[in-house]
C-alpha cells in the first residue's frame, strides 16, 4: 500500500476484522468469471421462486434481454411474506422518522398487513396486473407500502418525485397512462406543510379539456391541510385501504413482468420512461445490497438517505434491503431541520451501522463543519456508501475520517436508473479502495473503457481516458423505454452497435493499476446533486417565459452539487432587462416548470449565443466561459467576437 502521510493514504484496505466476517470474498470474482450463467443462477437462488427458470439468459433479441426465462416469483412475497413465514415477523422493517419529530416503527408483520390491505383495496378499485399506478408522495411509510402492494398485484408503478411540478407529473401520468394516482394531502418541508394533493389537481386539469387516464386519486392524510376534493374520484387512504382486510395471498408473476417505470432526463426535453422487470431486477438488487453493503440481517441498522422518487430509493430503500430482511431507517425531511445535527441525531437514536448518501450531502456536511458530527457518538457506523455522482477524493477522505472515525470502509458505487442496481464498486471486505475511484465492476458485471471507435484504452504509465461501456448484459438492466423501443436502441446502443455494447453516457479513466474512475456525463445531461437534468429541459422552461427568445444551458463545476446549472439567455425585442429582478423571475420559472432542483445557479442575459455555421450552439465553449477557463477552438463559430459580449455580461 502506498501512502504519503498517515492520514493521506492512496488506498485503504479493509481491516482484518472486517474482512474476516465480510459477506463477499475475492472468490466471487473467479466464480463469475468461470461461469457467468451459473454465478447469476446462484444469486437468483437467494430469492423465493414459485417456479424455477428454464434458462438463465436469453439474449437472442438483443438489446432486449430475458433473464430467468419461464421463472415465476412475487416481489412483495420476497420482500415481506417469506420473512414472516420464517419467524421474523417481529423484527422491525422500518424505523420511520417524520420531519416534525414524530416516528413510527413497522415490523415485518405490520408491513405484511398494510401491504395486504392496500393490495385488497387496489383490487376492489378494479386494477389488474399490467395496469399502471403513479405514486407522487414524500417519504412516508405508505409510499413504500403502495410500491409493494403494486408489486404484489403485478401493477406497474411509476413513482414521481414529490418535488416535481404539476406539469412534470402530468407528462409522466400521460405517458404511462396511469389509472390511479396515490399522493398525500401535503408534505413537511422545513417545519411547514406544503400542499401536494393540490399539485395533482393542477396536473389533471393542466391541459384544459384534454382527457387523461386517471380514474381515482388516493390520498394519505399527513399534514392535515385543507385539500381540494372531487367526489367520486378522490378517496382517503384511511377510509379505504385502512378498512380493507389484512389477509392477501400473493400470486407469482413471470420474471419478465414489468415491475416499474421510472422517468429520467434525456438529451431531448422529453423524459424517458425506463422500464424494469421483475426477476432479474430483484436478483441483482438483492445480491448487490447483500455484498456491497455487507448487510447482516437482524444485526445491522441500515439507512439510505435517498428519496423513493429516484432509482436509489427503489433499489436500496425498497427492493434490495427488504428482500434481505433489513431493519432500516426512513427519514421524511431535510438534513438541516430543525438544525444541522438532524442526521447525526438519527444515527445515534437508532444505532445506524450502514449509511448510504450522496457526495453533495457529504460536501454540505463539510461546509457546515466537522464540529457538528463531532458532537455525536457515531461509533455504531461500520460502513459508509456514496451514490449519484463521482465523489472527489477530498470529500471521500473527510467522509471516512469525520463520519467513519477513520475506520469504516467506503463503497463508492457507480450505477444508473437504466442499470437498475450497482455495477461498479469496491467490495468492502476485499478491495483496497482509492479515494474517488469506483474501482472495478462487481463480480458478474463486465465493463470497459474504450475510445470513440470502441478500442479499449491502453494502460500505460499515465491515465487512459475514454467512454464507459457495458459489454455484457446484466440481470437488472432496463428492458426498454416505455412506449418507444426505437429511442431505446438509439439512446443506449447505437453508438457501439457494431460491438453490441451499452453506452452509459459517462466518461471514465483507468489509472496505472487498471482501476476505474468515473468522470461524469459526456452528453447534454447535467448531474446536479446526483439528479440528472437535461439541458434541453431547462432551456425549454426558460424559453417558456415571454421575455426569452433563446436559451443555452450548461453544467459547470460546483463545489457542493457537483454541477451547477448556468444559463445564457437572449431576450425578445419587446422584453426589458430589469437585471436581478428578471434573473430571479427566470429562476423561479424553471423551478416551477421542472423542480427546485433544476433552478439555475446563474443566468446571464447576453446579446448573442456562440453558434456554428450550421446553427448549433457550442455548449462546450459556454462551459469554458462558465468555468472561467481559456476558450477552446473557436474557429467553427460564425462570430468568434460573441464571447467578448458574453464575458461583459458576466462581469
Amino acid at each position: 500500500m502506498t501512502e504519503t502521510t498517515a492520514d493521506h493514504q492512496d488506498s485503504y484496505p479493509p481491516s482484518p476484522e472486517f474482512a474476516a466476517t465480510a459477506n463477499a470474498n475475492a472468490a466471487l470474482y473467479g466464480q463469475a468469471e468461470a461461469d457467468r450463467d451459473k454465478f447469476w443462477s446462484t444469486q437468483a437462488d437467494r430469492l423465493h421462486w414459485h417456479e424455477r427458470w428454464s434458462q438463465v439468459l436469453d439474449w437472442s433479441d438483443a438489446p432486449v434481454a430475458k433473464w430467468f426465462v419461464d421463472g415465476k416469483l412475487n416481489v412483495a412475497y420476497n420482500c415481506v411474506d417469506r420473512h414472516v413465514l420464517a419467524g421474523h415477523g417481529g423484527q422491525v422493517a422500518i424505523h420511520w422518522e417524520g420531519e416534525p419529530g414524530d416516528s413510527r416503527d413497522l415490523t415485518y408483520n405490520d408491513l405484511l398487513a398494510e401491504v395486504s390491505r392496500a393490495a385488497n383495496y387496489f383490487t376492489e378499485l378494479g386494477l389488474v396486473a399490467g395496469d399502471r399506478v403513479a405514486i407522487y408522495m414524500p417519504m412516508v411509510p405508505e409510499a413504500i407500502i403502495a410500491m409493494l402492494a403494486c408489486a404484489r398485484l403485478g401493477l406497474t408503478h411509476s413513482v414521481v418525485f414529490a418535488g416535481f411540478s404539476p406539469t412534470a407529473l402530468r407528462q409522466r401520468v400521460d405517458d404511462a397512462e396511469a389509472r390511479l394516482i396515490i399522493t398525500t394531502d401535503g408534505q413537511w418541508r422545513r417545519g411547514k406543510p406544503a400542499p401536494l394533493k393540490e399539485a395533482v389537481d393542477e396536473a389533471l386539469y393542466a391541459n384544459g379539456d384534454v382527457p387523461h387516464s386517471v380514474e381515482h386519486v388516493l390520498v394519505v392524510r399527513r399534514t392535515e391541510i385543507e385539500v381540494p376534493w372531487t367526489e367520486g374520484r378522490d378517496l382517503w387512504w384511511h377510509e379505504t385501504v385502512g378498512q380493507a382486510s389484512p389477509e392477501h395471498e400473493a400470486q407469482p408473476f413471470d420474471a419478465e413482468h414489468p415491475l416499474f417505470i421510472l422517468y429520467t432526463s434525456g438529451t431531448t426535453g422529453k423524459p424517458k420512461g425506463i422500464l424494469h422487470t421483475t426477476g432479474g431486477y430483484l436478483t441483482q438488487a438483492s445480491y448487490t445490497h447483500h455484498n456491497v453493503f455487507d448487510h447482516k440481517a437482524g444485526h445491522d441498522v441500515y439507512w439510505c438517505t435517498a428519496d423513493i422518487g429516484w432509482v436509489t430509493g427503489h433499489t436500496y430503500i425498497v427492493y434490495g434491503p427488504l428482500s434481505n430482511r433489513t431493519t432500516q431507517v426512513v427519514y421524511e425531511g431535510t438534513p438541516n431541520f430543525p438544525d444541522e445535527h438532524r442526521h447525526w441525531n438519527i444515527v445515534e437514536k437508532y444505532g445506524v451501522s450502514i449509511y448510504y448518501t450522496a457526495p453533495t450531502l457529504v460536501r454540505t456536511f463539510m461546509k457546515w463543519g466537522r464540529e457538528i458530527p463531532a458532537a455525536h457518538d457515531l461509533s455504531s457506523l461500520r460502513l459508509l456508501g456514496s451514490v449519484g455522482e463521482p465523489i472527489n477524493p477530498e470529500a471521500w477522505r473527510w467522509y471516512r475520517d469525520v463520519i467513519g472515525g477513520n475506520r469504516t470502509p467506503i463503497v463508492d458505487t457507480w450505477w444508473q436508473t437504466e442499470t437498475g442496481a450497482i455495477m461498479i464498486s469496491p467490495l468492502p471486505g476485499v478491495t483496497a479502495a482509492k479515494p474517488g475511484a469506483a474501482m472495478t465492476p462487481l463480480p458478474g458485471i463486465s465493463a470497459k473503457v474504450v475510445d470513440e471507435d470502441g478500442k479499449p484504452v491502453r494502460l500505460g504509465e499515465t491515465e487512459a481516458n475514454g467512454y464507459l461501456v457495458l459489454d455484457q448484459p446484466w440481470p437488472s438492466m432496463l428492458r426498454g423505454i416505455w412506449g418507444d423501443m426505437d429511442r431505446y436502441r438509439a439512446t443506449y446502443w447505437e453508438r457501439y452497435a457494431e460491438q453490441g455494447w451499452y453506452f452509459a453516457g459517462d466518461g471514465a479513466k483507468l489509472d496505472a493499476d487498471g482501476d476505474l474512475w468515473v468522470l461524469g456525463r459526456v452528453d447534454d445531461v447535467m448531474n446536479v446533486s446526483g439528479h440528472r437534468i437535461s439541458t434541453a429541459e431547462v432551456e425549454s422552461a426558460l424559453v417558456g417565459h415571454s421575455g426569452v427568445a433563446e436559451a443555452a444551458v450548461v453544467g459547470a463545476s460546483d463545489d457542493t452539487t457537483g454541477q451547477g446549472i448556468v444559463a445564457f439567455v437572449i431576450l425578445t425585442a419587446e422584453a426589458r432587462d430589469t437585471g436581478a429582478g428578471l434573473v430571479d423571475e427566470l429562476k423561479a420559472e424553471v423551478a416551477r416548470e421542472i423542480s427546485p432542483i433544476a433552478r439555475p445557479r446563474e443566468i446571464h442575459v447576453v446579446p448573442e449565443l456562440p453558434k456554428t455555421r450550421s446553427g448549433k450552439i457550442m455548449r462546450r465553449l459556454l462551459r469554458d466561459v462558465a468555468e472561467g477557463r481559456e476558450l477552446g477552438d473557436t474557429s467553427t463559430l460564425v462570430d468568434p467576437n460573441v464571447f467578448e459580449a458574453i464575458r461583459a455580461s458576466r462581469a
